[in-house]
């Protein structure tokens, strides 16, 4: 860095654009290398992807006491040998389909003569019946009489006919072996390389692990890479078996509706069903189109398109839930772009490997911790934490928003957990936030409203049953992961107490007075407080620190029992100390709850209640109910009515003057 204060001034604001160029470049670096090193990738990525799925079986062969070479061999022969026989089945049913085509000539033409006259004046549709039309005559092979040239037909009378030269015995070679040994010669990189990766796995993952996480932290980055190894498994296996039981039932339907070469379509259909969401449509259409040729009336189309439609669901959101869960881990709009990227770059095996690579990436982004920004990019789950998503739909000015996610929460836990673990949270960082001066007065006024906006719509909320697993619409993803990463509600929640459980000195209308010390979020605080005391059997009244500078009292003093103080902003001690001792003068006998809704250290809160001489201090929501149901249902002290002068504390001000 330049010595010169200015230079290393202007460096400084320069910085984040020449990250973002290097952020760029070593984007464009790796697509390109990608795009041009597809032929050694495209089986790399093939080989590796299988050795996941192949591992269980090799392990099962391996606890067999089957040596470790002769159980790969025989799982990748096995494989291969499979693959083979699917890829000979598909080749002879196209063939066998091609042959057919021109039988079906006859129906596809009348059909598109009717959609024609049916779709007259209207111009979509009559392109697409074109464009029908045009396939239909590409696919069927011309008259024999027109290729002959015989008298009636529509070709010119004179035929001319070029004869090409001898070709020699390489350029034979060339035409018909080429085609073949590209394909052969990937099958037998893919094969090479499954066969290695399955033999060297231990080292591989070694040699993964030190590239990830180094030998600083090896016990978790094994543990990290183990289980992402054995996660990518399960998924991988589930969804093969899913697929292939998709396509099955798919070639089993069409045979039985009558749709020509149904083991061709049900291979495809188990093959596309890899792509994500448009996978099952392209499967469907090939069938739904040989189907409309096959049959001269509508049956057969409509039947496919049944089939499709019914069966598919099933898979997507009944069966698919129950093998590996609600999804992929991939966000929608990560899922459509990583398909569009890795068909630009790898082709048609890009769009079917898409998926399976997205997940790869995903999942090494929520296990190694140098790749965390892969799961933030392309993972399902929110980029922020519940407080955060909480405080930035109040910055948005959104609170309507946050009482619908705030609704969702309360299907499956109290109120007093989402405020002390959501709402509470936000607030704290809406408080930081005001005291870097970052928020302005309008701004924190606007904040502080939202935030009553949403506190007052959940707090009459009735108190719900607990959905039961399984039943109706499972939670968003948002509301799933804030309730994973809030756990379940603490016993306190469930206690709610009548007038005879609570002692005879709490059974006044008010018996709590909850005061909130400054600043629109201290009284949103002081809200969430009353309603939760509210709710499990204690009615309170709210008063805030100006509203008793400005000389207004509770109504029925002399019924309170416990006195609550709000604190989000760190404030004196000493002053905390005085406005509690002015409480006890005010009313006598009364308790004092202190809330420091920030402080979380439990060493420190015994030295901070004899600090403040408070008779309960809280930290959390569900601290401060536990406390007061305790203390509701214990014995009180004799106490002496206060006298009907009597003041409430004040400030500080108040007590100097």
């Amino acid at each position: 860095m330049s010595e010169d204060p200015v230079t290393a001034q202007r460096l400084r604001e320069g910085l984040p654009v020449f990250v973002a160029l290097a952020s760029l470049l070593l984007v464009v670096s790796t697509m390109a290398a990608l795009y041009l090193g597809r032929e050694i990738l495209v089986p790399v990525t093939l080989a590796i992807l299988l050795s996941f799925v192949l591992v269980p079986a090799v392990r099962m062969l391996r606890r067999l006491r089957v040596p470790r070479a002769p159980a790969v061999l025989l799982v990748v022969v096995i494989v291969f040998g499979a693959l083979f026989g699917i890829g000979s089945l598909i080749a002879n049913e196209a063939s066998q389909l091609a042959s057919d085509l021109p039988r079906y000539t006859q129906v596809m033409r009348s059909k598109i003569k009717d959609l024609r006259g049916a779709t007259a004046g209207t111009g979509t549709l009559s392109r697409i019946v074109d464009m029908v039309q045009d396939l239909s005559a590409t696919l069927q092979p011309p008259p024999a009489a027109e290729v002959r040239g015989e008298p009636g037909s529509r070709t010119h009378p004179l035929t001319v006919e070029l004869t090409p030269a001898r070709a020699s015995v390489v350029d034979t070679l060339q035409t018909f072996a080429g085609p073949l040994l590209h394909p052969l010669a990937t099958t037998g990189l893919i094969l090479i390389f499954t066969i290695f990766i399955l033999l060297q796995r231990e080292d591989l993952r070694n040699r993964a692990i030190k590239l990830a996480g180094g030998s600083g932290d090896l016990r978790r980055t094994t543990a990290a890479i183990d289980d992402a190894t054995s996660r990518l498994s399960r998924f991988f296996l589930a969804q093969l078996a899913l697929n292939i039981a998709f396509g099955l039932v798919i070639g089993l339907g069409l045979w039985i509706i009558g749709v020509p070469s149904p083991t061709l379509f049900g291979v495809l259909a188990a093959i596309l069903r890899f792509v994500p969401y448009i996978g099952a449509a392209i499967s469907a259409l090939l069938p739904l189109i040989l189907a409309a040729a096959v049959d001269p009336g509508w049956s057969m189309v409509i039947a496919t398109a049944a089939l499709f439609l019914v069966v598919e669901p099933i898979c997507g959101h009944v069966i698919e839930p129950l093998l590996y869960g609600h999804s992929t881990g991939l966000s929608p709009i990560a899922v459509i772009l990583a398909a569009t990227i890795w068909t630009f770059l790898w082709g048609p095996i890009g769009l079917v490997l898409a998926t399976p690579l997205t997940v790869c990436l995903v999942v090494l982004g929520r296990h190694v911790e140098r790749l965390w920004y892969l799961d933030v990019l392309l993972g399902d789950q929110p980029a922020l934490s519940p407080p955060e998503i909480f405080y930035q739909r109040m910055l948005a000015g959104d609170p309507i928003e946050a009482v619908d996610q705030g609704w969702q929460f309360l299907k499956e836990r109290a109120l007093v957990t989402y405020y002390d673990e959501v709402a509470l949270a936000g607030l704290l960082l809406a408080q930081e936030d005001l005291s870097r001066g970052t928020l302005d007065r309008d701004r924190q006024e606007e904040v502080g409203t939202a935030i009553r906006t949403v506190v007052d719509h959940l707090g009459t909320a009735p108190v719900a049953r607990r959905s039961r697993r399984g039943s109706g619409r499972g939670p968003d993803t948002e509301t799933a992961a804030a309730l994973a990463a809030i756990g379940p509600d603490r016993q306190v929640a469930g206690i709610v107490l009548g007038r005879d459980d609570l002692a005879p000195s709490w059974r006044s209308e008010t018996p709590v007075l909850c005061v909130s010390s400054r600043g629109p979020f201290d009284e949103a605080a002081t809200l969430m407080l009353s309603q939760i005391l509210a709710r499990h059997g204690l009615a309170s009244q709210i008063l805030s620190m100006a509203a008793i500078r400005a000389g207004e009292r509770p109504e029925h003093p002399e019924g309170l029992a416990l006195i609550c103080f709000s604190y989000l902003e760190p404030v004196s001690l000493s002053q905390i100390r005085f406005t509690v001792r002015q409480a006890r003068a005010a009313v006598p006998g009364v308790q004092i709850l202190v809330g420091f809704w920030r402080e979380r250290d439990p060493a420190t809160l015994d030295r901070l209640r004899r600090a403040t001489s408070a008779d309960i201090l809280v930290t959390s929501l569900n601290e401060a109910l536990s406390a007061v149901l305790n203390a509701c249902r214990e014995p009180s002290p004799a106490r002496h009515l206060p006298a009907p002068t009597a003041a409430l504390p004040g400030p500080v001000q108040t007590a100097a003057a």
